[in-house]
């Protein structure tokens, strides 16, 4: 049997999508959490009371390396780097085979780089947890750069999350000028500039019929809907909050336009979506966006007026908004398809040796 233990969110739609796709492929996948949740695919999801706080991490290592010897996996997978990615590297140690980590982004673009003496002990943590893995993946250039500064020895490779390219498809607009936001509703995300962004459009082209869709959901709802009412824009925004892929799918494709433009941020499952879907995408001039978006479609991050611009030269020209649209469903299908990401996935498990050696340095903290 291949088995693989997970140490994961299992309440995590990227990594329950992520679980779905290996067990589809034959292998037997076991998560391990903080967090409990139904996985489709686990054959097992073990949660770990860990404590609260980041204390909590460190005080459930000797029940991690003891779950994980019971459940004798032929391969770990710690999903963050930090966090699940140390419990992925401690197990390893213990048991002695092919460790893989997965880095989400934020593990590596901002926890490490917090000042003062939590961010020198969190890069210090970072570098221990990868030098201790066979292989590490990342979905954007920026990240897998970051990844070899910390100086690990192991295979690095992009690997997508990737977008459902079957299920997220064109569909036909609505009449009105509509905008898919699926961001979470958090501040590294910037809905309040959309927000700024929206009443602007709304001021210039009042006859637009714009309707801004926020899903996504999260803490900062009440701050959103305070300031949707202060600029006064009524129907024009709905906030939907957290929906399943089939409420996703129609809200994007009854919309002209998505738009994502957070702070920092890796190649976004959700920008890649919004591209199966045909639509042009708005997003923030990062590292990761730049890898997928037209340069004439990023905006600086925070910039509310070049956002609105940019909406209201999307509203005019519906000719360029089109085929900026049908360059991301083509882009999309090339490079995205979350079925040819996962097959490549269960190719480089498979590349490992079952009975491979810790990487140079990990016999030793």
């Amino acid at each position: 049997m291949k088995r693989i233990l997970f140490f994961a969110d299992a309440s995590s739609v990227h990594a329950q999508r992520w679980v779905l796709e290996m067990a589809a492929r034959g292998f037997d996948c076991i998560v391990l959490t903080r967090r409990p949740a139904e996985v489709p695919g686990a054959s097992d999801v073990i949660a770990l009371r860990a404590g609260r706080g980041e204390v909590g991490w460190l005080l459930a290592l000797p029940e991690v390396q003891r779950v994980a010897k019971r459940v004798a996996p032929q391969w770990l997978h710690g999903h963050y780097v930090t966090s699940y990615g140390l419990w992925a590297a401690v197990a390893a140690r213990a048991l002695r085979v092919p460790l893989v980590l997965t880095a989400w982004g934020s593990d590596l673009l901002v926890t490490p780089r917090a000042p003062g003496a939590r961010g020198a002990a969190m890069a210090a943590l970072v570098g221990w947890t990868l030098r201790r893995a066979c292989l590490v993946t990342a979905d954007s250039h920026d990240v897998l750069a970051e990844i070899r500064r910390h100086g690990t020895r192991a295979r690095c490779e992009e690997v997508l999350w990737g977008a459902d390219t079957e299920r997220f498809r064109p569909g036909a607009p609505a009449a009105g000028f509509e905008i898919a936001s699926l961001r979470n509703w958090e501040p590294n995300y910037n809905i309040a500039t959309l927000l700024r962004a929206v009443a602007r459009l709304c001021a210039e082209r009042p006859a637009a019929g714009t309707v801004l869709h926020l899903l996504g959901g999260g803490p900062g709802e009440p701050a959103l809907r305070a300031l949707a009412a202060e600029l006064q824009l009524g129907a024009a925004v709905r906030f939907t909050g957290r929906v399943g892929d089939a409420a996703m799918v129609s809200a994007l494709q009854r919309s002209r336009v998505s738009v994502s433009v957070p702070a920092s941020d890796a190649t976004s499952v959700s920008v890649l979506e919004a591209m199966a879907c045909g639509l042009p995408v708005v997003a923030s001039d990062l590292p990761a966006n730049r890898q997928w978006i037209a340069p004439e479609l990023l905006v600086p991050v925070g910039d509310e007026r070049a956002l609105a611009a940019l909406l209201v030269r999307l509203h005019d020209d519906p000719a360029w908004a089109s085929a900026h649209g049908q360059r991301n469903r083509a882009l999309a299908l090339q490079r995205a398809s979350r079925r040819a990401q996962m097959d490549r996935m269960a190719v480089l498990y498979d590349s490992l040796r079952l009975t491979a050696p810790l990487p140079s340095g990990a016999a030793s903290t």
